[in-house]
């Protein structure tokens, strides 16, 4: 029997889809048109508006939408970008590519249980005949090629990057270079370039504009904000657009922005996936427990990539919200940067129900951050294991309640993650940088 709190959660979910394609604004497909509405309106507190948009502001930020029920609660631009100023989406554009891919599978240019090299030829990686027939299209969606993405260059994607490392479907990680091979797989089966296969099947039903280029071995999107938005609205509502159906298939839609393995539940076909029991990070072979974006609504997606481009969406909410930008906080994938810009919309959003509940990690405070011989640490009773970045354990210890110094004279330079046990159950994970 599922818990009462989640069988709410799920029947709120449903009503909100059920009357959905009812109170949905959609803008015009040509001009500039979009309706708004107020905080106000919404029951929101406008005067924590202000505070949510200048921490945006502050941290290197061009452009943030934030779009309820289709309309424009906030845009806020700074500096000299504009409405009509380019941006690239960087890794944010997986999730455009992740639904190309379906359209393509629609269409019945392409089948994602089909090997890669039934379009790319044999040979396009270094592996075996056999090892290489194992990769699928599924498997370039998934992150799970079993490619080593820990050559010097993660985006080469010339046959002597791509080497093996563990059979496809085996082993996830956060690996560019495969996925980036997508791009032609898609135009080969197509026959078209992917910027025209865009442009056929996206902008004239939503009125996305945008275009792809080439950067080293990345074909990188680029749009203005309001594009981003855009797909934003269709992903909130879909595939659909204002009564048309630009994806048709549901089953490839429902796959794209559910657990598309078990590996890393947090990732579905290219997206990010909130309210998971754990999700693994890019760079890392490790799991961490809980949702990689506490303060946001579980039922949440994303589109993320580097230097801060993210696009969320909430079906429970009806709400999107994007960020573009410069680098905010130094991580390839900002988690943290999206979390707390989540902390800053729940309070604009205060008649909404908190869903921020005390964690173990609220409890815990690891101190400096990057230390060179010893971190005190203040927390609750129970068990401290030390692991590398690869996840394996170096050393653990027991705590017990009170401040800690924990030496670190035998650990090497590196990233570590503190992982904290209690009696109960409860599990946090700290990172620390080792740095002499």
């Amino acid at each position: 029997m599922l818990p009462v709190k989640r069988f709410i959660f799920l029947l709120l979910l449903l009503t909100a889809f059920a009357s959905r394609a009812q109170t949905t604004y959609f803008p015009p497909l040509i001009g500039t048109a979009w309706d708004t509405v107020s905080a106000t309106s919404l029951g929101w507190c406008p005067d924590q508006l202000d505070s949510l948009l200048d921490y945006v502001g502050q941290r290197n930020s061009k452009a943030f939408l934030l779009i309820k029920d289709g309309k424009i609660v906030a845009e806020r631009y700074y500096g000299t970008f504009t409405i009509d100023s380019l941006w690239y989406w960087a890794s944010a554009g997986k999730s455009l590519t992740g639904f190309l891919t379906g359209l393509a599978q629609e269409s019945g240019y392409l089948d994602i249980g089909d090997t890669t090299s039934s379009y790319l030829g044999q040979g396009w990686t270094s592996c075996t005949t056999q090892q290489e027939e194992r990769i699928t299209i599924r498997n370039q969606l998934t992150m799970t090629t079993g490619l080593n993405d820990g050559v010097p260059d993660k985006d080469c994607t010339d046959n002597t990057c791509l080497q093996y490392l563990a059979d496809a479907g085996t082993r996830w990680a956060y690996h560019n270079a495969p996925y980036t091979l997508l791009d032609p797989v898609i135009e080969s089966a197509t026959g078209r370039t992917l910027t025209q296969f865009f442009n056929q099947r996206l902008t004239s039903t939503t009125g996305m504009t945008g275009f792809y280029f080439q950067s080293g071995y990345n074909n990188v999107f680029v749009s203005k904000p309001r594009s981003m938005a855009r797909f934003g609205l269709l992903m909130l509502n879909r595939g659909h657009w204002n009564g048309t159906a630009v994806m048709n298939d549901s089953l490839y839609f429902n796959a794209m922005v559910n657990s598309s393995q078990s590996l890393n539940p947090s990732y579905g076909y290219l997206w990010w996936l909130n309210g998971k029991t754990s999700f693994m990070a890019p760079g890392f072979q490790l799991q961490f427990p809980g949702s990689w974006s506490p303060a946001a609504p579980p039922d949440m997606f994303a589109a993320m990539g580097k230097n801060g481009q993210m696009l969320n969406i909430v079906p429970s909410m009806n709400l999107v919200w994007l960020r573009m930008g410069e680098e905010p906080n130094g991580n390839l994938v900002p988690f943290l940067f999206n979390d707390t810009i989540w902390q800053k919309l729940n309070a604009v959003m205060c008649s909404s129900t908190s869903i921020i509940t005390p964690t173990l990690a609220d409890e815990i405070a690891v101190f400096p951050s990057v230390a060179a011989y010893t971190v005190s640490i203040t927390s609750p009773a129970c068990r401290l294991q030390v692991m590398d970045a690869s996840g394996r354990m170096v050393y653990q210890l027991p705590l017990d309640g009170t401040l800690t110094n924990v030496p670190l004279d035998a650990i090497q330079n590196g990233i570590y993650f503190f992982r904290f046990v209690t009696v109960d159950g409860r599990v946090a994970l700290k990172k620390v940088i080792v740095s002499r």
